[in-house]
């Protein structure tokens, strides 16, 4: 049986008077209520009503032609005829958002060759495609499809010579060294989806690792996405994340060359960065010597804070929830850093303090932090306030995932804005804030 929606020119057979032109004609219950439930619904051109005695046989692989070929993107389901069948379709849609089938008023009358409201028609066809698109998982979609819809989202990077759909990805180097950087997000652990959503999970993924790179004094060229998950994750999450990835790497310089997809019982994602150093020495941890002065790029504690506020069930400051879900590193100051001398930095992801003590322990020296020369952040302020008089310095020397970076630069040395003067470097060991010794471990540990 071909089916009308809201494409005129279509015929329905039911033997009850549905013809052509009638797309909004309402149900009545005491006619031969399945065409009309066609009509109603909206469904579309690719979409057939399967009659007693078809035989379906969904999901069988030997019969891939029709892979792309309708709506909800699903294999023929291998009948005689390309059928799209979804679940959720016939159950309480309906073109009409503001009537229900069998009550409210009339529905206007129309079709799309200009005849009538099409404005109001073209949103009923919507209405539908958004049902359909909810209900369409990663597992409909397929390893194969779901690696074909992230290539039509990811455009490649300058420094891209093969990406997406080869044995490997090709990037160029121009330095002939390339550094690399790799971090694990995994559900619950990183993320939680009902705090964050997939755009955001994305970006973040992208900006731990980016940070990594910015670090070191190198601008990030691709990255390469492992991306693991259950199969009855809905399609349009993993495009969000996908979004996301490409966007925080497009503001970095860089872009997604390549990957893996895989199921898994929760959703993981692996993220490797490369960067590249531009002719310059990287900056490592284990440079800083007495008598250079510590500075600090970006504004650390406000991840931790969103995280308070969350976990209390709060969503203000919205600024400081917003950088827990997605963070911003400053990643041009990683570059500038190194072009200025920099003497060893660190990207803040664990929290200051216990970051600087792998500086410290690196390069063999004792870090002092005076945290009067910390920013007064306001937002943390707020958030402080809103918690009920919470430490705002707290979640600015120990709170991890701001991506801030760090840096030792010999004495004199004139930065740019940007950079901020927090403390100094001296002979001895470990970390010290306002003239006391911090403690050994004094931020995010995953084991802890």
């Amino acid at each position: 049986m071909p089916v009308a929606g809201l494409v005129a020119g279509l015929d329905v057979h039911d033997r009850a008077g549905e013809r052509a032109g009638d797309p909004v004609y309402r149900l009545d219950l005491g006619d031969h209520e399945l065409a009309e439930i066609i009509h109603i619904v909206c469904l579309g051109a690719d979409d057939d009503v399967v009659g007693a005695g078809d035989v379906i046989r969904l999901r069988d692989a030997s019969d891939l032609a029709d892979v792309h070929g309708n709506i909800g993107g699903l294999a023929d389901l291998c009948l005689n005829e390309d059928v799209c069948v979804h679940h959720a379709v016939l159950p309480g849609c309906q073109c009409d958002r503001h009537a229900t089938l069998g009550t409210g008023p009339p529905l206007p009358q129309g079709d799309l060759a200009g005849n009538g409201p099409v404005t109001r028609q073209a949103e009923w066809r919507a209405a539908a495609a958004d049902l359909r698109e909810a209900h369409i998982t990663v597992a409909d979609l397929g390893e194969f499809g779901l690696i074909a819809e992230m290539k039509a989202l990811l455009p490649a990077g300058p420094a891209q010579l093969v990406g997406i759909g080869d044995d490997a990805a090709v990037i160029r180097a121009p330095d002939a060294r390339v550094v690399a950087t790799m971090d694990l997000l995994v559900e619950g652990r990183h993320f939680r989806r009902d705090w964050s959503g997939a755009f955001d999970v994305g970006c973040k993924a992208a900006a731990r690792n980016l940070a990594d790179i910015a670090a070191m004094g190198a601008a990030a060229t691709a990255l390469l996405v492992g991306f693991a998950t259950p199969g009855d994750l809905p399609a349009e999450w993993a495009r969000d994340l996908v979004r996301g990835l490409a966007t925080e790497s497009g503001r970095a310089g860089a872009s997604v060359a390549g990957g893996d997809v895989s199921s898994a019982d929760t959703i993981m994602i692996a993220v490797t960065a490369l960067g590249d150093l531009a002719g310059r020495d990287p900056v490592t941890r284990g440079g800083a010597r007495p008598g250079d002065q510590l500075a600090l790029a970006g504004m650390p504690g406000r991840s931790a804070a969103g995280l308070a506020l969350l976990t209390a069930g709060l969503a203000e400051p919205a600024a400081v929830v917003a950088a827990h879900r997605r963070p911003q590193p400053p990643y041009d100051a990683g570059p500038q850093a190194a072009a200025l001398g920099a003497t060893s930095m660190i990207d803040i992801s664990d929290g200051l303090v216990q970051d600087l003590g792998h500086v410290a322990a690196a390069s063999e020296v004792r870090i002092d932090i005076d945290t009067a020369r910390l920013t007064r952040d306001p937002q943390l302020a707020a958030a402080a306030a809103a918690l009920g008089g919470a430490d705002w310095l707290g979640w600015a020397l120990t709170g991890g995932e701001d991506h801030a970076l760090a840096a030792t630069f010999p004495a004199g040395t004139r930065r740019p804005a940007g950079w901020t003067v927090i403390g100094s470097v001296a002979a001895g060991r470990g970390v010290r804030v306002d003239g006391r010794s911090s403690p050994e471990h004094s931020g995010w540990d995953h084991f802890r």
